[in-house]
This record gives C-alpha cells, structure tokens and sequence, in this order.
C-alpha cells in the first residue's frame, strides 16, 4: 500500500460512459472533491459499511500517485510529475452523498478507499489506454476503458495545479465509468459477506471483503 498522502484529490463525472447512465451533460471542467486519509485500507482488507450508510457503492478508479511537487504546471509537462500509478475503489455512501447536498462525508467514511500497490510511471507508457473493471461477488459490473474519461490524467494535474500546489506522496483519483450501484435497475449495493474486486490494465488488481 502506498504511503498516508497529505492530500487526497477527487474527480466527479469524469467519464463519459458514467455521465451518460446518469443522463448528465458532460462537465466542462473537472468536477473536484476530497476524501480524508481514514479513508485508506489496501488490498485485503475489509471495506466496513457503518450503521449510518445503507448504500454503499463501489467505483473503480484509476489512482495516479504524484513524485514531485507540482504548481500551476501544464498539460504538455503534467505526466512528468507522476510517480506512478494505483488501483483505486473510491467507495461511496450514496444515500449520505446525495442527501448532504456536497459529497465529502459520503466519500470519507472509514475504510472507503481500498488502494494497490504503486506502479511506477514507466511501467505504463499511456494512462489513457487501459481497461478499468470491477467485478462484486464474480460478477463483471464495470468494463470500461480510461481511454473514456473526459479530461485525461495530464490535464487533470495541469488543472488541479492551477488551484492546489500538490506534493510528492499526493493522491488523485480520476473517476469511475459506468455501471456503478447507484444507476442500476434496481440499484445494487454492497452488503457485508460481499467480496469486490477493481483491476486496472497494466496496474493490477485489488480485492476487498465487506463488512459490517
């Protein structure tokens, strides 16, 4: 697992095919939140849902661990700030998410980002090229690509920059596509006994149990 980040940075709707399940235009520029260091488990560990959440959703995100500090950089020079790259599930209160009216506490809740081992950046030549899956209890719920997102890795950083000086350790997380919990029908939700799994192309895998 990766070391405690100082700041963990998020980004909302930034796939197209998950925009379109929800029937949301595209945003036009990307939509940003946090989550909170207690939020970390690693790979094996178990998700816990709290009483106070009955919905809670999985996301599977492609995370990009950043190795230099990085402020008010550009899209051309934004990858090479990247130390390398992580499985990321950004696990979601939905019923506390949608209710709040903003998404902190929804997303923050404890043991809500399960996170793999960190890739170098060398060992994944294009970001933008990568299958991203979450597969609950055996069976496949994302299949997607990263190739999908509306603003790419690079221009992610390069924005984030332009606001929040982001530090070496700092986390990003890059969205989720389609075929989350929260936009099926009926929506599924995870419950304790589930087990869930998010791979990334080139990345890796993580697995969780659930618990309550």
């Amino acid at each position: 697992m990766i070391a405690v980040p100082q700041k963990i940075v998020c980004v909302g709707l930034n796939y197209r095919d998950h925009a379109e399940e929800q029937g949301v235009a595209l945003p036009e520029r990307p939509l940003l939140f946090a989550k909170w260091p207690n939020t970390l488990i690693g790979d094996g560990d178990p998700i816990r849902i709290p009483a106070i959440s009955k919905q809670v959703d999985y996301e599977a995100e492609l995370g990009v661990v950043i190795g230099r500090r990085a402020r008010g950089v550009s899209v051309d020079d934004a990858l090479s700030f990247v130390e390398g790259y992580v499985v990321a599930n950004d696990v979601s209160g939905r019923d506390l998410q949608f209710s709040d009216g903003q998404w902190v506490r929804g997303k923050s809740l404890d043991t809500f980002l399960p996170v793999g081992d960190l890739v170098p950046a060398g060992d994944v030549p294009d970001p933008q090229a990568l299958a991203v899956r979450a597969v609950l209890n055996g069976e496949t719920m994302q299949d997607s690509s990263t190739s999908n997102m509306v603003f790419g890795v690079a221009e992610v950083i390069a924005f984030v920059s332009q606001a929040i000086t982001l530090e070496p350790g700092d986390l990003i997380i890059t969205g989720t596509p389609a075929g989350v919990g929260a936009f099926r029908d009926p929506p599924v939700w995870m419950k304790p006994g589930d087990e869930i799994t998010i791979e990334i192309e080139g990345v890796g895998s993580i697995t969780n149990p659930v618990t309550g």
